[in-house]
């Protein structure tokens, strides 16, 4: 069969995976199998027949073949194994599951693709132990080993063996950026990374000067990481505006910079960056999640249903696919959103966004605690604003002032610099009426620290109005409404005036709100209230609904059309 297992190569070579797992499927069940060489051949056999399950992303079965092969190897006597093994000649094989020259059985490198297996599985914990409860000697480990190893050390919460085997991925190759981020997010200062670049072995030979302009780079994208990690994120989106100078149309830059600009409020910045990128590059899904939210919360539903259907067309099974379902679904259903956001974390259960979502859509479902547990979920990966903000949410509404209090505290102390912080604690001692006067101090704390923060400026006049001081409210937005042509300071200063019955105010704040963003909701709802109320209509009055059925039953059919 010897020849037999050379066309396996050849088709794992070739990426025939299909053809290779049948072929594979006659080397395994060959009947040569009764003496020492036979057992080794067969070893070797399941390695391969393993490669091309794996290929298929069959991790299950890839799984189980790769274990057969191990008990296979370990049943030969170690003596007849290396006679066997030196009478095989060798051209190289890489580590790789989809790598497959022929070479003697490498134990080594079958328990990395064990690991890699439960990896592709989340099955973290039995990955972890393929590497130390077995061991792979340090000595032996590639670059894919070490950093493998590193997420494995930091999902086990082993901070200190993370940084060891990342820091020697850099010493290998420094740009190696899963390793970079990872340092980063674990407080690895500009300095040290400095110095793991001189570590790095020059493998180009090139001119000095060339080495010299990539380190130059190179340091400037190390650090806007450790700013990014550190929440300093005005500086680290300065950083990479410099980046985007030296290198235009980068589209990492481009959605690195409009995720930050996400994280931060910058919404229309945001998405104006993310479709910049996907001009650049239409089949791009990193972060597509976080630009579907966006969409959302701008109400633009024409370029979010576009955006999920091409995200469908791309790879439906990616999570931020199922994250874009879910915040296109959340309108109409709220449930089924919530499958799609729980469906995105069984196919990555690594993906913040889908803790971000799931926590979110709880909320909106009233399930308060299970928001909690979500959130805590997003902040154990990496603490944002965003997770914090969820905390905070789904603590008041679990009348938990105090942990509340305590979280919104920690985000500020976090992100010492953040407006958006300060806003968070304010919004917690809003809550009661003994704590609006520090309310106050918060809000306007924010607003001067970022003054176009207009999260803060809304806050600050809802505790206006609550304090019943409705002239303060509409000065303060009157000033923000000349200032930024946003939808939602105009929408609030028509319920200010709609409150203090100044009804022709209110309703050219509404019609100046929907010409800003005309697919606004909350401005269409509101100005179908106040038209009421301009007719002398209670607008809080019950009233029939005789084709409700018809219209939802249309509005399926759209959705359905478009996807």
């Amino acid at each position: 069969m010897e020849a037999a297992r050379e066309s396996m190569a050849a088709l794992l070579d070739a990426g025939l995976f299909a053809s290779a797992q049948t072929l594979g499927s006659f080397l395994v069940s060959s009947s040569g199998a009764s003496n020492d060489a036979g057992m080794s051949m067969k070893a070797e056999s399941l390695v391969l027949h393993g490669d091309a399950l794996y290929g298929e992303k069959e991790f299950r079965r890839a799984l189980n073949a790769y274990k057969q092969a191990m008990q296979c190897s370990r049943s030969i006597p170690r003596q007849a194994t290396s006679n066997i093994r030196s009478s095989v000649s060798a051209t190289g094989r890489s580590p790789s599951p989809n790598s497959s020259n022929l070479l003697p059985f490498n134990e080594n490198e079958v328990k990395f693709k064990i690991a890699l297996c439960h990896s592709a599985l989340c099955e973290h914990r039995e990955a972890f132990k393929r590497f130390l409860m077995e061991g792979i000697p340090s000595k032996v480990r590639t670059l894919k080993m070490n950093l493998m190893l590193g997420k494995l050390y930091r999902i086990s919460r082993n901070s200190r063996s993370a940084v060891v085997c990342y820091k020697e991925c850099l010493r290998h190759c420094p740009y190696v950026f899963e390793a970079i981020t990872a340092l980063a997010e674990m407080g690895l200062s500009a300095k040290e990374f400095s110095l793991l670049f001189s570590q790095a072995p020059n493998r180009g030979g090139k001119l000095p000067s060339d080495s010299l302009d990539a380190q130059r780079w190179w340091n400037w994208y190390v650090e806007a990481q450790c700013c990014i990690a550190s929440h300093d994120y005005k500086g680290g989106l300065d950083i990479y505006l410099e980046l985007m100078q030296r290198f235009p149309n980068n589209v990492h830059i481009l959605l690195e910079i409009a995720k930050v600009e996400a994280i931060i409020g910058r919404n229309d910045e945001a998405i104006m960056n993310f479709e910049k990128a996907r001009l650049i590059d239409p089949n791009i899904m990193t972060y597509m999640d976080e630009y579907a939210i966006l969409l959302k919360t701008k109400f633009d539903y024409i370029k979010l249903n576009k955006l999920v259907h091409d995200m469908l067309h791309i790879d439906p099974a990616r999570p931020e696919t199922c994250v874009a379902l879910a915040a296109m679904w959340e309108r109409k259903d709220e449930r089924k959103a919530l499958t799609y956001a729980e469906k995105s974390l069984r196919v990555d259960d690594r993906h913040i966004t889908g803790y971000i979502m799931k926590g979110n859509l709880h909320l909106s479902l009233n399930r308060p605690d299970m928001a909690v547990t979500d959130f805590r979920g997003a902040q154990e990966l990496r603490a944002d604003l965003r997770s914090y903000q969820g905390l905070v949410r789904a603590y008041l509404a679990l009348a938990k002032c105090k942990d509340a209090l305590f979280t919104a505290r920690e985000a500020m102390k976090v992100m010492h610099q953040s407006a958006k912080a300060l806003k968070l604690v304010g919004d917690v001692h809003a809550i009661s009426s003994s704590g609006r006067e520090k309310a106050r101090k918060f809000y306007e704390s924010a607003i001067r620290l970022e003054p176009g923060f207009l999260g803060a400026a809304l806050a600050l006049a809802d505790l206006h109005v609550a304090e019943g001081r409705n002239r303060e409210a509409v000065t303060l937005l009157e000033r923000y409404v000349r200032q930024w042509a946003d939808d939602s300071v105009n929408i609030k200063l028509a319920q200010v005036y709609a409150a203090t019955n100044m009804l022709n105010d209110a309703l050219f704040h509404y019609q100046c709100a929907l010409r800003i963003n005309p697919q606004n909701e909350a401005a269409k709802k509101g100005l179908e209230r106040l038209e009421k109320q301009m007719k002398g209509v209670d607008p809080d009055a019950p009233e029939e609904d005789e084709d409700n059925e018809a219209d939802d039953i249309d509005a399926d059919q759209d959705d359905a059309e478009l996807l």
